[in-house]
């Protein structure tokens, strides 16, 4: 055969001397903390406890992300991603729109029983708008038009007690 050369048995492959850590990914946990108040108690330990998560560590970056978000106190949702390495990552998530309605209508408590007839609180169009916004920079929301999620925020409102109409209306 002209040109080819005998060069013997191809050479071993080589084998892959760098050993590679998989981690793979255990559960979600929703948590609802408040903003820059987490503490490592009974809490979040039910939570984190079985999957072997450090609470103090999560604590710690919880609060350093959640302090300059919304004041302090403001109950957040969480969701937490466990790996199998007993590590985490965690997506901070808007206040629950219930919450942002008592502010905004200056309630403390919602009724006992709603009433059709009887509000227990007011908000205005404008402030119904506002909560949209915040509840649109959710990660699932963002692909939803204002509107759709406006019309969400009245619908809560109307479930919790509280009525939409302009400021200069007569209660």
């Amino acid at each position: 055969k002209r040109g080819a050369q005998n060069q013997g048995p191809p050479p071993p492959p080589q084998k892959n001397t760098h050993t590679r850590i998989t981690m793979s990914f255990v559960r979600h946990v929703k948590l609802r903390v408040p903003c820059g108040q987490a503490r490592p108690g009974p809490a979040i330990g039910q939570a984190l406890g079985p999957l072997g998560i450090n609470m103090a560590e999560f604590c710690k970056q919880f609060n350093d992300q959640t302090d300059t978000l919304y004041s302090k106190g403001t109950p957040v949702s969480v969701q937490l991603a466990a790996l199998s390495d007993r590590t985490f990552t965690f997506e901070v998530r808007s206040p629950p729109t219930s919450y942002l309605l008592k502010q905004a209508a200056g309630v403390t408590k919602g009724p006992s029983h709603v009433s059709a007839e009887k509000a227990v609180g007011y908000v205005t169009p404008e402030q119904v708008y506002e909560i949209a916004r915040v509840k649109q920079r959710d990660g699932m929301r963002w692909h939803l038009p204002l509107e759709g999620v406006a019309k969400s925020v009245i619908g809560t409102a109307k479930s919790m007690g509280i009525h939409v109409q302009e400021a200069g209306e007569e209660k």
